[in-house]
């Protein structure tokens, strides 16, 4: 199985700078005030800094730092976990993926919230259900996230639903053009996972059980869902460089008119508009028998439990999750908003005109499962379907499923 080194070197690294002095030896608590860091993901639109200047402007006595993490959400995590391990102060808030909040809270890195500093109800539901552990509030919703599928309007008529329409588009237009037919995120990292996770869901089926406690894999469904992308790859739909992609990779192919379809983030309908203009379209991912169902994505925002000024961290979590500046992140940045009524709003509208098809991809996506060993679940998955993709012709798709299935159970016996 395929294994990525990144993870493992980020880890060494991260490590290696608490060893160098950075252990939070200080006090921590609810009641700190005072500068604080917050590391998050690679800012690949450059959006976050000029947020982060309004509130630096109001606190001058409690300025923020950004300190960007890579691009990845398990190299992300492999920098946070060896930062927390190591009990230091360096970061206070948290950028975390929408599925670490269970194993962040289960490991004591990250301080619970109280709910009524927060306008939760007026969130998209299945977003606040990924900030919420045990009955508590652990993180606060900062961006929600769901698969889309874009696509090139001048190269296709009415979009596809399922996946033969799909399969079918793409073979006609590369057969008749030098272009790529379809892509995801296929790289052996979390993104792979998501994008299997999509395509089993898609097919009917769903890997774990909600609580994260039950392998409920149907192997039928999960090769079924692994076929479909084999297939792809052998009739040559899916451009073999795709087995690198990550957000950027795919991101980056389609604007640049290198692929008729590309599934990504909403993030990348920003730049892909500014590119291709009145040729850019989106609509939901396809499905084996009509629409399919994203993986519920996004960021949540929470404490460190070595953060020094934990009040600070948990002002500064209030006013950007806040309504005004979830506009901003929509407007200059082309992420979603956890804000419901920032969804139904026309003015957003007339400049988002995906954002009817993003708020309903959203309230049908399914969250990945609570677990606190999820980040072994996605290795195995990730590296499975990565070995069975860079051989199309030599993995058997029921082999790979029934595999899979029997390693995800040796990992949730051993919880």
């Amino acid at each position: 199985m395929l294994r990525s080194l990144a993870p493992v070197l980020a880890v060494l690294l991260a490590a290696g700078c608490a060893a160098a002095g950075e252990e939070g030896d200080g006090e921590t608590g609810t009641g700190g005030t005072g500068p604080i860091t917050f590391a998050t993901g690679r800012d690949t639109t450059a959006y976050l800094q000029p947020l982060l200047d309004r509130w630096n402007q109001a606190h001058p006595a409690e300025k923020v730092t950004l300190l960007e993490l890579p691009e990845a959400a398990d190299e992300q995590r492999a920098q946070m976990v060896a930062n927390l391990q190591a009990r230091s102060s360096r970061y206070d808030v948290l950028g975390l993926d929408v599925v670490q909040t269970a194993e962040f809270a289960e490991n004591g890195w990250i301080i619970p919230l109280e709910r009524g500093l927060f306008p939760l109800d007026r969130f998209l539901p299945p977003v606040v259900d990924t900030a919420i552990h045990k009955g508590k509030l652990w993180a606060v919703p900062y961006t929600s996230n769901a698969g889309l599928l874009y696509y090139r309007a001048d190269l296709v008529g009415k979009p596809p639903q399922t996946w033969a329409e799909l399969r079918d588009q793409a073979r006609r237009v590369t057969k008749n053009r030098d272009i790529g037919g379809y892509a995801g995120q296929f790289l052996a990292y979390e993104g792979l996972t998501v994008n299997f996770s999509e395509a089993v869901q898609s097919a009917g089926g769903q890997i774990l059980s909600p609580d994260g406690t039950e392998v409920t894999l149907d192997p039928a469904k999960g090769a079924t869902a692994l076929a479909f992308l084999q297939q792809g790859l052998r009739e040559g739909w899916i451009p073999k460089e795709s087995l690198s992609y990550k957000e950027e990779e795919s991101r980056l192919a389609f604007q640049e008119g290198r692929l008729v379809f590309a599934r990504n983030w909403p993030h990348a309908y920003g730049p892909a508009k500014a590119r291709l203009g009145d040729k850019l379209a989106v609509t939901r991912l396809p499905g084996l028998h009509g629409p399919g169902s994203s993986t519920l994505g996004g960021i949540n925002l929470a404490v460190s439990a070595y953060s020094r000024h934990q009040h600070t961290a948990q002002e500064f979590i209030r006013y950007f999750t806040g309504l005004e500046n979830e506009r901003r992140v929509l407007t200059e940045g082309s992420f979603p908003p956890v804000w419901t009524e920032l969804y139904d709003d026309p003015e957003l509208i007339r400049r988002f005109p995906y954002l009817p098809v993003l708020k309903e991809s959203i309230l049908a996506a399914k969250a990945r499962p609570v677990s606190a060993n999820y980040n072994q679940l996605s290795l195995v998955i990730a590296s499975s379907v990565a070995q069975a993709l860079s051989d199309p012709y030599a993995e058997s798709a029921d082999d790979v499923a029934v595999s899979m299935k029997s390693e995800l159970e040796e990992i949730i016996r051993t919880q």
